[in-house]
Order: structure tokens, then sequence, then C-alpha cells
């Protein structure tokens, strides 16, 4: 049975929490959450769970046995270090890993010498859309040369003390909200990343926002291409003033027999009521020879649905991780893979930034390049 001790219990926390409650074995041990009200919110979800003031008291209750890390993104990796420091479990940590190009030799240390398991969410790689697109892609492609991933969104959500609005708490938008893409790319290509181009920046959100005397920096558009050690290419277009869309998420994949896509409806939270009922996730397959797309809707579990934002992926996940936490599997996103994810946002945010492409075989906040 997995004790969960959590660490940080905002927002996705709370996600987190809702679909732990749904899981037939698992519990919440422990809580630790610095701000009174989502730390009020947090305890009615899990009114079992002991209320704690720091990581070291999580790790303190005997009973925790895993550990679910959802703090601010800078947060991330000095809390991994503490908690190799002081008692190390598995652990299932937000994305991203990281946020400091120049901490990437402190991953790389914690990578070599962590002995228990860490899995990173990336929440995209469950959604049931998403997951039907990579099963089928092979044989509905034969060999995937194109992806592309669009994703036509609201703007950032309010957070405690607006940590996201600045990139230094959260990496950049190419990092904090696209290092999920950056991993379904990595993914589907089956090997390493070698070069990025990127253009982005702030055009519509957040430019008249200042906190504490600061201007928010954030970004809320960009386009990124990456080209793989296979060939593959990837896109991903960006847009988060676009919450009129239909769909979230639309991804596509093309190979020499056909093409692949899905299509993600955002929250249904957000979808307007005098619409009527949210749409459905569907998958379109349309092969060349013989011509003609055959499309299906890929219905979601209402009760995942009502747990979070992210189509029921977050459930989907934990299945995994208790799987790992019992020792039946390893992790499915290690902490390599979290690792490029991040590496590639900030490739693409480099690259945005200095108009040039950026090589991996240069970068030194790449795995491979940073290791101590």
């Amino acid at each position: 049975m997995q004790r969960y001790g959590i660490i940080g219990c905002g927002m996705m926390g709370q996600e987190h929490l809702r679909n732990i409650a749904l899981l037939e074995s698992a519990s919440v041990a422990a809580i630790f959450e610095p701000d009174a009200g989502m730390r009020a919110a947090a305890a009615a979800l899990a009114p079992g769970a002991r209320m704690v003031s720091s990581v070291a008291d999580v790790l303190a209750v005997e009973e925790v046995n895993c550990l679910l890390i959802t703090s601010p993104n800078y947060l991330h990796l000095a809390q991994l270090e503490e908690i190799a420091a002081i008692r190390p479990l598995p652990i299932l940590c937000e994305k991203p890993l990281f946020t400091d190009p120049a901490d990437a030799p402190r991953l790389a240390a914690l990578r070599a010498a962590y002995p228990a398991p860490i899995w990173v969410a990336m929440e995209y790689r469950y959604m049931p859309p998403v997951a039907h697109l990579l099963r089928e892609a092979g044989a509905a492609t034969g060999g995937i040369k194109m992806l592309t991933i669009r994703e036509h969104r609201f703007p950032f959500l309010a957070k405690v003390g607006d940590w996201n609005r600045f990139n230094r708490n959260s990496g950049g938008t190419l990092v904090e909200k696209c290092c999920h893409f950056f991993d379904l790319m990595r993914l589907v290509a089956g090997c390493d990343p070698v070069r990025v181009m990127a253009s982005g920046g702030q055009a519509v959100n957040h430019l008249d926002e200042i906190y504490d005397g600061q201007r928010s920096d954030i970004w809320d558009h960009a386009y990124v291409i990456v080209d793989f050690q296979s060939g593959m290419r990837a896109m991903l277009e960006l847009c988060m003033f676009a919450e009129g869309s239909r769909y979230q998420e639309e991804i596509s994949a093309v190979g020499p027999l056909g093409k692949i896509e899905c299509l993600v409806p955002g929250p249904g939270r957000f979808w307007p009521a005098h619409l009527g009922e949210a749409p459905v996730p569907k998958v379109i397959v349309s092969p060349r020879n013989p011509a003609g797309p055959v499309e299906l809707d890929i219905p979601v579990d209402p009760a995942l649905l009502a747990a979070g934002d992210h189509n029921g992926s977050t459930f989907y996940q934990h299945q995994g991780f208790a799987r790992t936490v019992a020792g039946l599997q390893s992790p499915e996103v290690s902490l390599m893979d979290g690792w490029w994810a991040v590496a590639i946002g900030m490739a693409a945010q480099e690259s945005a930034i200095t108009g040039k492409a950026v090589d991996f075989a240069a970068a030194p906040y790449a795995p491979g390049a940073a290791r101590p």
C-alpha cells in the first residue's frame, strides 16, 4: 500500500489528492504545505493526513513509504537533495526537475547517487487520446517522420505568491509549460534531440502585471522545432491566449503510410456552459492508400474528469507509480527523461533569445555535458 508524504499541496497537489483518493490501496499520511489557504484545502481533501511544517517532518512520519513533490518549480531540486540526505524513498516529482541551467551538475550528482526510484510526472503521456495515439502511431504512419503538437489554451493561472509570473521561478514558459510536450517528442522519436530552433515571447498576457515592483517576464507564445538523431522532426506551436478553442491540444504524427491525430479538450470546468456538453477527445487515422480518415471518440471516465484538469491522466500515472513503489516495475518516466524535457525547453528559450539554433552537443545543461 502506498502511504504518501506530500511536499507542496497547492492547485496541482490537490488534483493529486483527488486522484490518490480514487486508488484502491493508497492513502496520504503527511502533507507539508506552508500556505495557510492551500493547507486548509488540502486538509479538507485528505482529513486523515498529518499536516507538518517541513520536508524533514514529512520524512519523520514513519508510515510514509513514498513521496509526491508538487511544490513550486524552483524548489524541486533542493527538496530532492534534502530527501536524498535524510531518507531516500520512491518519489513522484512534478515537472520540471530544475529551473536554472547552471544546476544541471547537481541533478547529475543526484541521479548518480539516489538509491530509490524517481518518477517524473509527465501527465500528457497518460491522457487517454494521447496514449491511444502513442500505441497506434507506428502502425498508422509506418514510422513517424514528422510530429506536430499545437496547444492553444488559457493564460497561466494565479499561483501562491505569483511565483509562476517570473522566469527565474518557473524556468520559463518553454520549461514550465512545455517540457510535457518535449517529453512526448522524445518518447515518440525513441532517441535524443540534436538541435533546437525557436521563436517566442510575450505578446498579449501579463504585459501590465507588476509584483513587488517587478514586471512579469513570462512568455505566452512560441514556435519550437526539434531535430532528432533518427531524422524525425518535431514542432510545437504554443499560444496561451486562445482559450476560445474547441480543443486545447492537437497532436499530429505523419509517416510514409499515413497520419494519426488526437484532439484533446481543455479542462471541463473552463468549457462555457451555454455551449452544452464539453467536447469528447478524438483520434483520427488518415491512411494514404486507401485514402479516407477514420474518426474515433476516446471518452474519459467522468469520475476521472471530475478529479482534475488533465483528462484522467493523473490517475493513470499514479497507478503506474504504485507498481513502482511495490517493486513491480521501474519508473516509466525516468529522471533522465525529465532532465531531457527540461534541457529541450532551455535550449528552445536560448534559441528564441539569441535567434540561433542550439546544438545539444554544446549545451552545458543537457544530459552528458553536465555529469560530474
